[in-house]
């Protein structure tokens, strides 16, 4: 009996074993060098820093607040960039003022519906980040953002706003100087390895 069922578990295991070894290779490419068909699988991009030397607890809880704020709110500044893109194709088109102003209020009125409820659940610090982040993604600030699609009167209303909750939307990002831990911090979550 027992030699019975060392033979089935030996089977289960050669046949889990080759089933582990079967490759699937997804995001694949084909390349012929020479003559030969060669595949080619592109990769993310590793980076390596040198590892962070904390001077004392606090210093630490500030990193993985960073860390938790980017990855909150990284993925908010990356689709606004591409919102902008897409709103700028969209007004190109649109020739009369009246058309491009109701145009931007549905559009308005799509996004609030659409991340009111995950904006209004982030913290202060979450909506400090996205503030410098979208003003990295978009290359241009969030009032000056505020400014273009709504007018001077809403941007300098907004900053009012963000003035009460210690933040200010004419925030620069600043990668090389202030914002270097935020940009580590980015490099290291785009890539997968934080």
């Amino acid at each position: 009996m027992k030699y019975t069922i060392n033979i089935i578990m030996l089977l289960l295991a050669t046949c889990w074993v080759a089933n582990a070894q079967e490759t699937r290779l997804t995001n694949t490419q084909w390349v012929v060098y020479e003559g030969d068909t060669v595949s080619f699988i592109p990769l993310h991009d590793a980076y390596c820093f040198p590892e962070m030397q904390f001077k004392n607890k606090k210093q630490e809880e500030f990193y993985w607040k960073t860390v938790r704020d980017v990855k909150r709110t990284l993925p908010y500044a990356k689709m606004a960039s591409r919102l902008m893109v897409e709103t700028d194709k969209e007004l190109q088109a649109i020739e009369t003022e009246k058309e491009r102003n109701k145009f931007l209020k549905q559009k308005e009125k799509e996004l609030f519906n659409q991340f009111e409820g995950d904006l209004r659940k982030m913290t202060i610090s979450q909506g400090k980040m996205l503030v410098r982040l979208v003003d990295r993604e978009c290359s241009r600030t969030t009032y000056d953002i505020i400014k273009m699609y709504r007018g001077n009167f809403s941007a300098v209303f907004w900053n009012g706003i963000a003035h009460i909750f210690g933040s200010n939307l004419k925030w620069e990002y600043d990668g090389t100087d202030k914002d270097k831990i935020v940009e580590r911090v980015i490099l290291l979550v785009e890539a997968g390895q934080l």
